[in-house]
């Protein structure tokens, strides 16, 4: 027989623990109220006569109350149950008392290095990690059953943004702002209804960010396609006024050149409205938004030299930054900037390189934008180009009624992601227990991923109108049940996954980037892959398989398989895991055979994946950005660059950084010597949070984000 535990493990029935548990009850008893050893006896005979192949332990715990109570062992049995109660007390208990607190007097440096978007020192955050303190401890003690909140404290699975779990909303989206500018909306119980200018369009977009960045926890996506129509209108506009008030005074010419005089102004202080406000609104969650921008230019689109001029003013608008509290311009950690490559503008002579190559010289200082291959996004999504869910989550394609492909207006039920290192040191180099434990992990993962789905179903569309209601995701009538959202792949629900490159070297000794690496890391990501179809299949539900957005996860997995397992070379000896499928950073690979050889695992990873390259000096190598994006174009679906910098978030001053005569780091700029203010060696994904010194062995500070 096999015994259940509260965690979901199965362990071989031993007769011996229910002997040495009765007899530890029998020292705190009177004599005469002792379970003799017969008496013992009698109740383990009686567990195995249940002829059972498994037995819950709590069902094994109720028979020796009620055999123990048989035996009129009275006094026995109620330090029997008093012993239970107050273990499921302790497993019970409430932990947030300390957490927000130290939360309160800044001491909680784990919750101050989670997010680096977050300030915890500002009230306003600090309230939504109060009750994202009080969500985290209600998830644990009482909204997930037991097995799974051990197998997050484990390390077996993370069970992402618990600290929201306690409400009934969702991770991240792809708002359908085209609708709701064109159909109108409703915030705050206003109507807002269609804009009739550029200015006003970009006003109520951000407006719209912000409603609905503070009723969700995840990023959320806008394509700025939609604004191209509303350039046109106010182009149309100004044609009107200045024609009926000068035609008979000014030459058709000069009133074109007036007009475009007034265009161009309202272009620049639209896309400032929308830089500004994205960055100095501060929604429910703590934060500014967490706002991508999707910058495509479509062939067939009847506004896309609008389109093509906004996106031009966006990428001017970035590369100039925006002036911190001392004046000094700085890159913005919103709107994160997605550019998509095609056939009209991958630098191979197309009408709008110029736009590509501005976005390079944008790259080149402030890391933004990232890259999209609309080539290759089509091979993937049957022949679909469309935006990332915040900035790395996508859907698959879904059909309306009509059998026209809809994107926008679809969201994300949430996500767990699957520790794959620890199935490697667990199974210790045996493939054939090394595929079990990997199966019966991933159903503890779906499991995990039902509870997401299940905290969804029955959802009001009036717990977030903005959302349900009124046009970023649908328009259903109040009181309406969200339930047919959640079903037949109109929303995803995703699995993410840590260290393809640990999990391989621990299986095979090489790294995924060997053929004998490449061809276990391949079936690996081939078995995730049909795993998340067969859910589908099962469920009817848009499991997907996700790249993880682990910026924290990856210390998380790697710190507590070290103090399970020990240092492991090349495993646990790092400190990190390696996010999904990238190669290691310490690879000897260059950036044209990275991407190349992480194209296959993308096609794999289908809900979500970005890669990066890494190159040196970028803002005095423009033309080597540019060959890696047309390089970019014909390879992969989707990456970003990252460089080695120094860099002073005071100042923003970004060059070399060096130690003064007293050892400590000092902008040369500003005099900062603060390095938890500064990014020296190397700054990767824009990273903003706690530098950390290495081991003490040398005088370096690292970001604490290496290689994302």
């Amino acid at each position: 027989m096999q015994v259940l535990k509260r965690d979901g493990r199965a362990v071989d029935f031993d007769k011996s623990k229910i002997v040495t548990a009765i007899q530890k009850a029998n020292t705190e008893v009177r004599k005469k109220e002792r379970a003799t050893k017969e008496d013992i006896d009698s109740i383990i005979e009686y567990i195995i006569a249940q002829n059972k192949r498994r037995m819950l332990v709590e069902d094994i715990q109720d028979i020796i109350e009620e055999k123990l109570m048989e035996c009129e062992k009275y006094e026995l049995a109620k330090k029997y149950i008093v012993y239970r109660y107050t273990r499921a007390l302790i497993r019970k208990s409430n932990t947030t008392d300390e957490s927000i607190l130290g939360l309160i007097r800044n001491e909680n440096k784990e919750l101050a290095e989670e997010n680096s978007n977050k300030n915890t020192v500002i009230a306003s955050t600090q309230r939504d990690y109060i009750a994202g303190e009080v969500s985290r401890d209600l998830t644990r003690r009482m909204l997930l059953p037991e097995k799974i909140t051990k197998a997050n404290e484990d390390g077996i699975l993370h069970f992402h943004d618990a600290d929201y779990f306690v409400q009934p909303i969702f991770n991240c989206c792809l708002i359908n702002i085209g609708d709701m500018l064109d159909n109108g909306t409703v915030m705050n119980g206003k109507l807002i209804e269609n804009p009739k200018s550029f200015q006003v369009a970009c006003t109520v977009t951000t407006q719209i960010i912000a409603a609905v960045a503070s009723n969700q926890y995840g990023g959320q996506s806008v394509d700025l396609k939609h604004l191209g129509k509303y350039l046109d209108i106010s182009r149309k506009k100004f044609k009107k006024e200045i024609t009926e008030k000068y035609k008979d005074k000014l030459k058709e010419d000069v009133i074109d050149g007036i007009v475009e005089d007034r265009v161009r102004a309202e272009l620049s202080a639209g896309v400032q409205t929308i830089q500004y406000q994205i960055n100095t609104l501060m929604t429910t969650n703590g934060q500014s938004p967490f706002v991508t921008l999707f910058l495509h230019l479509e062939e067939d689109d009847e506004y896309i030299e609008e389109n093509a001029m906004i996106i031009e003013e966006v990428l001017k608008q970035r590369y100039e930054g925006i002036k911190n509290e001392k004046g000094v311009y700085v890159t913005p950690a919103f709107p994160k900037l997605v550019y998509v490559l095609d056939e009209c503008n991958c630098l191979k002579g197309g009408k709008y390189d110029y736009l590509t190559k501005l976005a390079v010289k944008c790259s080149s200082k402030r890391m933004y934008p990232d890259y999209i291959s609309a080539k290759k996004m089509k091979e993937n999504y049957e022949g679909n180009v469309f935006s990332p869910m915040g900035c790395r989550s996508f859907l698959a394609p879904w059909k309306d009624e009509n059998g026209n492909y809809k994107f926008e207006g679809r969201f994300n039920q949430g996500v767990v992601s699957i520790n794959l290192p620890q199935i490697g040191i667990v199974a210790d180099g045996n493939e054939e227990k090394f595929w079990k434990l990997f199966d019966e992990r991933l159903e503890i993962c779906k499991e995990a991923l039902m509870c997401r789905h299940n905290a969804l179903l029955g959802t009001s569309a009036d717990v977030s109108p903005i959302h349900w209601r009124y046009g970023a995701i649908s328009r259903l009538e109040k009181g309406e049940k969200i339930d047919k959202l959640l079903y037949g792949g109109y929303s995803s629900i995703s699995l993410g996954y840590i260290g393809i490159y640990e999990l391989t070297k621990l299986m095979t000794g090489e790294s995924h980037t060997t053929q004998k690496g490449h061809d276990f890391a391949i079936r690996v990501m081939k078995h995730l892959e049909d795993t998340v179809i067969k859910w589908r299949k099962e469920t009817n539900i848009g499991f997907a398989l996700y790249g993880t957005p682990a910026e924290s996860l990856c210390y998380k997995f790697a710190r507590i398989d070290k103090e399970k397992y020990g240092i492991i070379k090349d495993v646990t000896d790092k400190g990190y895991y390696t996010n999904s499928y990238h190669v290691d950073v310490r690879e000897k690979i260059d950036a044209f055979e990275k991407l190349k050889f992480e194209s296959e695992f993308q096609r794999l990873s289908k809900g979500g994946a970005i890669s990066y390259v890494e190159i040196p000096n970028m803002q005095n190598n423009p033309q080597a950005l540019e060959e890696v994006v047309k390089f970019i174009y014909d390879n992969i679906q989707y990456a970003e660059f990252n460089t080695k910098s120094d860099y002073c978030q005071v100042c923003g001053y970004d060059g070399e950084i060096k130690i003064n005569d007293n050892n400590e780091w000092e902008c040369p700029q500003c005099g900062n010597k603060d390095h938890a203010k500064m990014n020296v060696v190397r700054r990767t994904c824009g990273y903003l949070g706690e530098n950390f010194w290495n081991n003490g062995k040398t005088k370096e500070i690292k970001s604490r984000v290496l290689h994302l």
